[in-house]
């Protein structure tokens, strides 16, 4: 405490010695309020290039024109109506005074009205107007009308346009005539309820750089409250996938930070990846995610920081004399140009071809793509610093700044006002700005210190206290006991280590060792977990997934995160962590290691006496009938989840031939607030030999969340059948077959199980010589029950259970009921802590 205070006393002198900054150093503030005054005589105007409007010419009217564009100090608003054979269009624009508009001078002063004025025109009826103000082009007035003007009927279509075909009317310049429906920017509207998003993993897609298009993700979902729509568009050399997801948006994507600005359309947004090109995007309206739009909009400018920058362009290469040894040259360029968007700066491109010609290309270019092959470097300098880039055939030096009209005036020596440092004033000034952060920096180290001092005394306290468990285990060493991965049944003391894993932010101490098991979306490798010393360590697994399996790796790890899920027959979780190797992104989840393996390939080894049938089977109930439940053993509530793809690959054997349940990538969580349609887009996921009937044939009773957890039954009673079919108690043992053997293929397609399951009502065979033994028997009575072809037939999973916990009580296995288990002591303590 003394030293906490102490720290405190040390920042506040600090932030006193700063209040003696001298006065000059303040100066930045009035030189802003300066500059502001630098933009009084800068107008928004409203913009758009001619567009079929609703305006009649009579009256008062709306511009109609969505954009807004910062003009120049010298301009002012431009509107421009034309009546071609009744096709009716509307012009806005920023247009200088000194010049004529099309050929026309308008007459009166210019003020803060935009009161049209009719012109002669061959091709039809035309009326402009000039005026000042902010986007006062935006209200038309025509006061003067003397001809019948044709009444647009708003439920008439307009013609649709097509770009750049030119009318020339009479003593005017060409008139552009535009046939591309302008496109409106969509308003952020705030989200107020949940999104129904388009969901679905990496998938091959038809977008490219240059167009918009549609995600063809199937599936929706509702989003949390605080989820977004999101999607992801990759390209490789081979080919270009899409995906589609729900995100929080205070969360990064896929290790990006995505652009604070949320609107209801998906404006793709290119990311820097070295895999290929990467753009994704975060919308908050409707299946927004399933549109997809490349190239961002023009976002509405205004005046002060984020404006669009104002640059000198040119309309084509211009020939220039301007050459690298002169050191620094004016462009030829003059034409000013407004950028469209924010991630534009303005550019310049020199180039001296073979025949010794020289040219220039000035423009506005987005900085996040390339330009004519190049990425642009440097482009928040003030000044255009000529850079030369490799060009086949020709000499080419590119540049890039920021400020109005900076590629005006082109260096190729470097910048000449480059600030060789700083003096020693303003040295002495950042010195004691920077000291009250140093000091409060110190306060903070100092005090996680004595917090983590205090936290791991808490611990020994802690583990100190259940040294008396210890006995249970003579051969072990305490230290042991404590250990983060067990085998065995001390899974309550393990959880504790693996609550505190789960908060901790730093990566642990992993080496991987060898691969235990490989499946569609990830990895599984047998891995140390360091200890204190380099030569203690824990076994553990690790799953991997890449970096395209994000999705699945985020569904697992919020399943696993439930505190609620915690029980002795589910894969104990110790932490998820994201990882950066050789190979590029790695998300991994770090769970407890079985050195059996998974039900399938232990079986596969092994033969199984009956004690061992009832505790393989009994605890694969006991996981089942967990998941399904809405309390936990101590009574807490909880969400019932359901797996969704349970098979004896899915399960691991513990050694005490436990069953626990793992790998929850495509598990459900049955909120009793998801609705009908949520349910219906949750998809037809599973493995295709596992799958119940009603799975099979996309026809769930939506209306009943039980109808879910019976999918799990149907499929729980086909690992029940492999693990009684290598039981001595059924008298032949055969080898390993999984359900319905070689009557499918190794890995059937759902066509193919519906022949067999729906068609032909086909299921796995039950001898009859498996009914001699009376366990046998009852085992085989409830496999036939709970993989009935009606779901509503089938039994629960808590009713499996009680039948195993009858048989273990027959053969005197165990010396409690179900009714009289006891409570662990681990829900005893407060979950929270």
């Amino acid at each position: 405490m003394a030293v906490l205070l102490g720290c405190v006393w040390i920042s506040a002198v600090l932030w006193a010695l700063t209040a003696g900054v001298p006065p000059h150093t303040h100066r930045s503030a009035g030189h802003q309020a300066s500059q502001a005054n630098d933009f009084q005589d800068v107008y928004d105007c409203k913009f758009c290039k001619p567009k079929p409007t609703t305006c009649t010419g009579e009256g008062n009217c709306r511009s109609d024109c969505q954009d807004v564009n910062v003009c120049a100090k010298s301009d002012v608003c431009a509107a421009i109506w034309r009546n071609t054979s009744g096709n009716i269009t509307i012009e806005g624009k920023c247009h200088n005074l000194k010049a004529s508009l099309y050929g026309h001078e308008l007459q009166g002063p210019v003020t803060n009205r935009c009161i049209m004025q009719k012109k002669e025109s061959s091709a039809g009826s035309l009326y402009m107007c000039l005026c000042r103000g902010q986007r006062c082009n935006d209200d038309l007035e025509f006061i003067d009308v003397k001809e019948n003007l044709v009444t647009i009927n708003n439920d008439i279509s307009l013609p649709v346009y097509q770009e750049e075909k030119y009318v020339t009317l009479s003593n005017t310049e060409p008139i552009p005539i535009f046939n591309e429906e302008y496109p409106k920017h969509r308003i952020h509207s705030s989200q107020k309820d949940q999104l129904v998003c388009r969901v679905c993993k990496a998938r091959p897609g038809t977008c490219t750089k240059e167009n918009s298009c549609q995600s063809n993700c199937l599936n929706k979902s509702t989003c949390k409250k605080s989820e977004v729509c999101a999607a992801v568009w990759r390209q490789n050399d081979k080919d270009n996938t899409i995906e589609a997801m729900c995100h929080n948006p205070n969360e990064k994507l896929y290790g990006y930070k995505l652009n604070d600005s949320i609107s209801d359309m998906c404006v793709m947004e290119m990311m820097e990846s070295q895999g290929g090109s990467l753009y994704m995007c975060m919308c908050n309206g409707k299946d927004c995610n399933n549109f997809l739009k490349v190239e961002a909009p023009a976002t509405n400018n205004t005046l002060g920081k984020g404006r669009s920058g104002l640059c000198k362009m040119c309309l084509k290469e211009e020939p220039t004399t301007c050459t690298p040894s002169q050191g620094s040259c004016t462009s030829v360029c003059d034409l000013p140009s407004v950028c469209e968007t924010p991630y534009e700066v303005c550019v310049a491109v020199w180039r001296q071809k073979d025949n010794n010609n020289t040219f220039e290309e000035l423009m506005c270019h987005d900085r996040r793509t390339l330009l004519y092959g190049h990425k642009l470097e440097d482009y928040n300098k003030s000044k255009c610093i000529m850079k030369e880039k490799k060009s086949p055939g020709e000499i080419m030096y590119i540049c890039a700044c920021v400020g109005d009209e900076c590629n005006l005036e082109l260096y190729f020596n470097g910048d000449p006002d480059q600030e060789v440092g700083l003096n020693l004033g303003n040295f002495n000034v950042a010195l004691i700005s920077l000291l009250p952060p140093i000091g409060i920096t110190i306060a903070v180290i100092v005090i996680f210190y004595f917090y983590r001092v205090q936290r791991k005394n808490k611990l020994h306290r802690k583990w100190d206290n259940k040294d008396s468990r210890c006995t249970k285990h003579p051969n072990i060493e305490c230290s042991d006991v404590r250990a983060i991965m067990m085998d065995d049944d001390r899974s309550d003391i393990s959880s504790t280590c693996a609550n505190n894993l789960n908060h901790n932010t730093e990566l642990l101490p992993i080496e991987l060792d060898t691969l235990v098991g490989k499946g569609r979306f990830a990895e599984v490798y047998k891995a140390k977990l360091k200890q204190n010393t380099s030569e203690q360590f824990e076994t553990v697994a690790v799953k991997i997934f890449p970096y395209e399996e994000y999705g699945s790796w985020k569904m697992e790890k919020e399943i696993f995160s439930d505190i609620n899920l915690k029980h002795e027959n589910i894969l104990q979780f110790l932490t998820a962590e994201e990882r950066k190797t050789d190979l590029g992104k790695q998300y991994w989840l770090i769970t407890a290691f079985h050195s059996k393996g998974n039900l399938q390939d232990y079986l596969t080894r092994h033969i199984i006496s009956w004690e061992d049938l009832l505790k393989l089977g009994g605890t694969l109930a006991r996981g089942v009938a967990h998941l399904h439940s809405d309390h936990t053993p101590c009574g807490r509530l909880k969400t019932p989840i359901v797996h969704r793809d349970l098979k004896s690959s899915n399960i691991l054997v513990k050694n005490d031939l436990a069953c626990c349940l793992c790998d929850f990538g495509l598990s459900l969580w049955l909120d009793p607030s998801l609705t009908v349609d949520d349910l219906a887009n949750s998809g037809q996921v599973g493995t295709a030999r596992y799958m119940a009937p009603e799975v099979l044939e996309s026809r769930i009773n939506l209306e009943n969340m039980e109808s879910f957890k019976q999918t799990d039954v149907y499929s729980m009673a086909l690992v029940l059948w492999e693990i009684t079919s290598r039981c001595t108690a059924v008298g032949e043992v055969k080898d390993y077959e999984p359900p319905f053997g070689s009557k499918v293929r190794e890995h059937p397609c759902v066509e193919s199980m519906k022949d067999n399951v729906l068609r032909d009502r086909g299921r796995p065979e039950i001898t009859s010589s498996w009914l001699n033994h009376q366990g046998i028997q009852l085992v085989c009575e409830t496999i036939a029950e709970c993989w009935d072809h009606d779901p509503e037939a089938r039994l629960s999973a808590p009713c499996v259970v009680e039948r195993f916990s009858e048989m273990e009580q027959n053969d005197s296995l165990l010396d409690r009921s179900c009714s009289e288990e006891k409570i662990p002591e681990s829900c005893l303590e407060d979950p929270t802590k």
